[in-house]
């Protein structure tokens, strides 16, 4: 059903997933073979053997030194990369944030942009501070600090040069923070007017220890001296240790000349080095970022290394041949150690990698969790809008734009059966969890079952008739049922069986992976082309899939484990390639007492006239429903965050309804204030609206009614009993 997406280029040493020239290559048997050689070798032939032996150590030290040096560029390389994609992104956003706001302007908004600004950059450890600089080089905003002490860059080289770059990015020099007074270099990118004109620079600090630390945890002290991060005229910007080559200028020239090839990978070896000493450098471009990474060793200190064990063997060889035989002996004991060795640091870098993969694709699957989540926030907030015009425009019988508003109808379904997949996969959609009974419900999708797979595969459902309640949405569960549906379809491109089958099961403890209790089991079994066991693991995955160059997404296995979760249980799925596929959905058992009071709207149980409160930070949405609720006869007072409307309620005003969304600006949000009114004012009727689930579980708390955004007209009326 579903295949890996491509993975990013990630430093690895497991040689199952990378060519074997990633690892250091070594061939234990025809070692072992040339020693057997020299037991056979008589005294004349020692000297040809010692001369053998002393070129071969040399060489294998020194393609060892420079494959460590290969290696860790290709690290640090990888390193610099992820952090310069993440600078771009960073800049993109403020510079989105900022969009063609005058300097005035920022200066109006300096406390709004500075908290912006700390929330996108405060998590990440490279970076120091987010700078908004306007075209006269003062210091217009920053993620530091609020407000912004003077400070003006106009002569500084950094501002300079973005000035002159723009739009390009320009790398600074190292420099001291003008605010922190840390050690960074910035990454400057000049901003344009609407007219084209020069408007300023965006500045992200970089940390000059954050690189360093990561060089100094890499490097390898018996293969590699230095770890340097350069800019393209050979500038030295982060290096471990402090004294890498590069900080004086004949060095900076040395470097630039190498770079100045735009090799995206080069090595060379020089004695030109300030204190004199021939070093191996091998380095690395970070795309096209204007940025080298290098990394190398002195070949005197590899040399003296070698010399000191090459003498000491022929001090050995000098014996009479009982001590070559001994010599050889020993030799063999030592390589067979030295294998042993060998292929334990193998097997030890295989699991520490997985584990560093794993970490890695949790990471990934929460960033994307978080963004699919905001996406599908401010969507919802502008499907309201078109829902509540929607509604207006059918109360006012339209005035001959029935065909229009239709039209805005179908697309606004279509939108929100987006946003339930987007939200689901990403677990922060708020499910609308009711009692289901299997028995009725399933037989009534068969009509949209077999539409979805189509004529050529034969569809049944069966339902045990003593089926067991459970407590789901019933939306995510028909968009489940049709996500397995197609998945089916796909595999089974010729036609085949698709059976969907609901039964209770007892699950004992000792069944691994789902929990023990009482289960009303879904199962959706097709005999179609299966999936290998490596594909099957990943299923779940959000947006992984198979079928590259279609227009899946690589949801529908994700909303389904999604739904499972949301009400309790799990999903698992067993595959055989060329037998078939089955998905099992895993729902508790539901009793009555499981339903939440908060969970339905129910009209309010006192009232103030016909006076609603409505607080709504988007102000095009409280326009919206304050709209809707006037052409249901109420008066409607709005604020835009509950800090504003809480004096009101302190000052004794009663409303029929205070309805309020979770998510707003300033110190309380909508739970803060229904918590307030539950303890102080618990006869003012109070209904909250959301879009997120982050703390759903918080608002069924305090026992009152919950909107999902987006929601019908007919819901509110229903609630406010107009």
């Amino acid at each position: 059903m579903s295949a890996p997406l491509k993975r990013p280029v990630d430093v690895q040493f497991d040689d199952k997933a990378l060519p074997e020239n990633r690892l250091p290559f070594r061939n234990f048997a025809r070692t072992r073979k040339v020693l057997f050689l020299m037991l056979a070798a008589t005294v004349v032939l020692a000297v040809g053997c010692l001369t053998g032996y002393g070129y071969y150590t040399y060489q294998q030290r020194y393609g060892n030194a420079v494959d460590a040096s290969e290696r860790m560029s290709r690290v640090a390389q990888e390193q610099a990369l992820k952090v310069m994609d993440l600078n771009a992104e960073i800049v993109s956003r403020v510079d989105e944030l900022l969009g063609d706001m005058t300097d005035d302007q920022i200066a109006r908004n300096e406390s709004t942009i500075h908290q912006r600004l700390e929330k996108i950059g405060g998590s990440f450890p490279q970076l120091e501070a987010i700078s908004i600089f306007d075209a006269s080089g003062r210091l217009a905003a920053s993620s530091r600090v609020y407000p912004v002490p003077s400070v003006n860059i106009q002569d500084r080289d950094d501002f300079i040069n973005a000035r002159r770059y723009q739009p390009e990015p320009y790398v600074s020099l190292p420099l001291q923070a003008s605010i922190s007074k840390a050690s960074i270099f910035n990454i400057s990118r000049a901003r344009s007017g609407p007219d084209g004109q020069f408007a300023g620079v965006i500045a992200l600090a970089l940390r000059r220890d954050y690189f360093s630390s990561f060089y100094q945890k890499l490097i390898d002290e018996d293969a590699v001296s230095f770890i340097g991060l350069y800019r393209r005229d050979g500038s030295l910007l982060s290096s471990y240790p402090a004294n890498a080559p590069g900080a004086d200028a004949l060095e900076s020239n040395m470097f630039a000349n190498a770079f100045s090839r735009n090799e995206s990978v080069g090595q060379f070896s020089t004695p030109a080095f300030s204190d004199g000493q021939m070093r191996f450098v091998a380095y690395r471009r970070v795309d096209n970022y204007g940025l080298y990474v290098a990394v190398g060793f002195p070949v005197a200190e590899l040399h003296a290394a070698w010399l000191h064990h090459f003498l000491f063997i022929c001090a050995l060889t000098g014996l009479p041949c009982i001590g070559i035989w001994l010599l050889i002996g020993f030799s063999l004991m030592q390589l067979s150690t030295e294998e042993r060795a060998w292929r334990q640091w193998r097997n030890e870098a295989e699991r520490r990698f997985d584990a560093e993969e794993a970490a890695r694709q949790s990471q990934r699957a929460s960033a994307l969790g978080n963004l699919v989540a905001s996406v599908a926030h401010d969507v919802n907030n502008y499907l309201v809008i078109v829902k509540s015009n929607t509604a207006l425009a059918r109360a006012k019988n339209y005035n001959d734009t029935e065909t229009e508003l239709t039209s805005i109808e179908r697309a606004t379904r279509g939108v929100e059966s987006l946003v339930r997949t987007l939200m689901g996969s990403a677990r922060k959609r708020p499910v609308k969890l009711a009692n289901v009974n299997l028995a009725r419900v399933l037989p009534g999708m068969r009509q949209i079952v077999q539409s979805t797979v189509g004529d050529s595969v034969v569809v049944s459902i069966d339902v045990a008739p003593d089926i067991w309640p459970i407590r789901t949405d019933m939306a995510e569960l028909e968009l489940a049922t049709v996500n397995l549906a197609l998945n089916a379809r796909d595999a089974m491109p010729r036609g085949g069986r698709f059976s969907v089958r609901a039964q209770n099961m007892e699950v004992a403890s000792h069944v691994v992976g789902v929990p023990a209790g009482d289960y009303a089991m879904l199962s959706a079994s097709d005999d179609g082309e299966g999936m290998t066991r490596a594909v099957a693991t990943r299923a779940f995955e959000p947006l992984f899939t198979t079928k590259m160059g279609s227009a899946h997404p690589g949801l529908g296995l994700s909303q389904v484990m999604a739904l499972c979760e949301a009400s309790g249980g799990t999903a698992k799925i067993t595959s055989e390639p060329g037998i078939g596929t089955t998905v099992r959905l895993y729902f508790p058992r539901a009793a009555a007492r499981d339903i939440p009071a908060g969970d339905s709207a129910q009209p309010p149980t006192t009232a103030a006239g016909r006076h609603v409160l409505l607080i709504e930070d988007n102000r095009e949405v409280a326009a919206s429903l304050s709209a809707v609720l006037e052409m249901m006869g109420h008066d409607v007072t709005h604020f835009e965050s509950a800090d504003d409307a809480l004096p009101a309620l302190k000052a004794g005003r009663e409303f029929r309804l205070v309805l309020s969304d979770v998510q707003m600006p300033g110190e309380m949000n909508g739970i803060d204030l229904a918590e307030w009114l539950k303890e102080n004012r618990p006869e003012q009727p109070l209904a909250l609206m959301t879009g997120y689930a982050d703390e759903l579980e918080r608002a069924r708390k305090t026992g009152i009614p919950i909107f999902a955004k987006p929601f019908d007209a007919e819901e509110l009326e229903s609630l406010l009993g107009a």
